[in-house]
């Protein structure tokens, strides 16, 4: 019996950190069909492995860097960790697009001569899932920084991350203390404060018939209703009046969903939001929903952007009012979009996988890269920590909207994408490749929402203590 109940607290804990790296993150954890590999000039890794990162000139190259400056640091070498959740037995290979991003960023620069001419060498760590905090205590006793990882259950690795001074810049972050964690700077970052509220005024712009006519999948797991709350303030700032159909779902599923989608006929809804991800149990959701005769839009977050909606939408059709939000470019955009072009050519070229969280690692990596340049030979973790944060523009290169990483502040831009039988397309704005922006999208979350506490800095204080290292002014 106890068995079971671990086993079932763990597939809880997963979903959830499924969910929450969705919102913390363009969580894909699948490669989208049409994703391919080589240059739009048929470049190889060879010609694609010198010079800029789409509009980023290249942190990477020669230099006469020396001295053992800091833990992991010498006069030929910078140690790094990185990794992903892929042993995680219930999900193989889970978000290991993170490590094959950033094990090919590894080579790119080291092809260029590293960080100053300092060699970086990578440890590829596997939390599988529940090993976040063991990972943690190996690197630190190793690694110089943590750079490009994504543990889903990181919230069990950020007190130990914390007492030893570990810096990171991961590709995305789950729990609300390591979103808002001391030492941490993200390329697209997911602070518990504010939240990027584009998708909700673009919808409203897309379908202005239906601010009335929208409501919100319940459930009964806390983390969703956390971030249903966070998605109700967003959708009341771009407008939306949400019905309150009474709909709750078992985050384990139901028998029949048939009647929960009846409910929501008699309510008269016309567009469903969805927090959950594309598993089979909100595939028999939307089933159920199209039984019993509406065919509502469909909004969720970028986790809906996947090679599992586009299988299942290619057999049934039933997701063809589906859309998805996003910070980041679609890979299918990769003719028109120089950065995304060269992450899949570089990815692409050592057998590795293609998907969002990738090129998120991706982004972290060259934010990484860029500070740790500035450095020079005083390659320091106070170095970085000062120099990271004074970076306020970030794009990736051009692979995600800006972010401002410096400050921990989310992008205030977004696009949406729509899927018709197994194709995704750019639905707004009209123009693919291009981002719709405005200072209003950035929105304020309620405290009661954050999960943690802030300080005047807007950093986490549950760990903290003396010597976390602070930017100097």
């Amino acid at each position: 019996m106890k068995r079971k109940k671990t086993a079932r607290l763990v597939a809880a804990l997963a979903m959830s950190a499924a969910m929450l790296s969705a919102c913390a993150t363009e969580r894909s954890g699948e490669a989208v069909t049409g994703a391919t590999g080589g240059g739009a000039n048929g470049d190889s890794q060879t010609s694609a492995s010198r010079g800029s990162f789409g509009t980023l000139e290249s942190p990477c190259g020669e230099g006469d860097a020396t001295g053992a400056t800091d833990q992991g640091v010498s006069d030929t070498e910078i140690k790094i960790g990185y990794g992903d959740d892929r042993g995680y037995a219930q999900s193989p290979g889970l978000n290991k697009e993170m490590s094959d991003a950033v094990s090919a960023m590894i080579d790119w620069c080291n092809d260029q001569g590293g960080i100053n001419g300092r060699k970086i060498v990578g440890t590829d760590y596997d939390a599988a899932m529940t090993q976040a905090n063991t990972v943690m205590q190996e690197a630190c006793a190793s690694q110089f920084m943590m750079v490009g990882h994504g543990f889903a259950m990181d919230q069990t690795a950020e007190q130990t991350r914390v007492a030893c001074n570990m810096a990171a810049v991961p590709g995305f972050t789950v729990s609300p203390d390591a979103a808002s964690g001391p030492m941490t700077y993200q390329g697209v970052p997911f602070p518990v404060d504010y939240a990027n509220g584009a998708a909700w005024f673009q919808m409203a712009k897309m379908h202005p018939d239906l601010l009335n006519d929208f409501d919100l999948v319940g459930s009964t797991m806390p983390t969703i209703i956390t971030s249903l709350a966070k998605t109700r303030s967003m959708a009341e700032a771009a407008g939306f009046k949400l019905k309150d159909c009474g709909v709750t779902l078992n985050y384990q599923g139901e028998p029949s969903y048939v009647a929960f989608a009846e409910k929501y006929k008699e309510c008269g809804v016309k567009g469903l939001w969805t927090s959950r991800s594309p598993v089979p149990n909100e595939f028999n959701f939307f089933k159920a929903v199209n039984q019993v005769g509406i065919d509502p839009i469909i909004f969720g977050e970028a986790t809906w952007y996947g090679n599992s909606a586009q299988t299942f939408n290619k057999e049934s059709g039933i997701l063809d009012n589906l859309n998805a939000d996003m910070t980041f470019q679609m890979l299918e955009n990769a003719d028109k979009v120089p950065a995304v072009q060269k992450y899949v050519d570089l990815v692409a070229e050592k057998g590795g996988k293609t998907a969002l969280l990738g090129m998120q690692s991706t982004s972290s990596f060259l934010l990484w890269a860029t500070a740790a340049k500035e450095c020079g030979s005083d390659l320091t973790r106070q170095c970085m920590i000062d120099e990271l944060s004074q970076i306020h523009e970030w794009d990736g290169g051009g692979l995600h909207a800006v972010t401002d990483p410096g400050k921990n502040m989310p992008a205030t831009c977004g696009l949406m994408v729509s899927l018709k039988g197994a194709e995704y397309t750019q639905a707004f704005p009209s123009t693919s490749g291009e981002f719709e922006c405005n200072d209003e999208y950035l929105i304020k979350t309620d405290p009661s929402t954050w999960g943690t506490e802030l300080g005047p800095d807007r950093v986490s204080t549950k760990y903290l203590n003396p010597n976390v290292i602070k930017p100097k002014a």
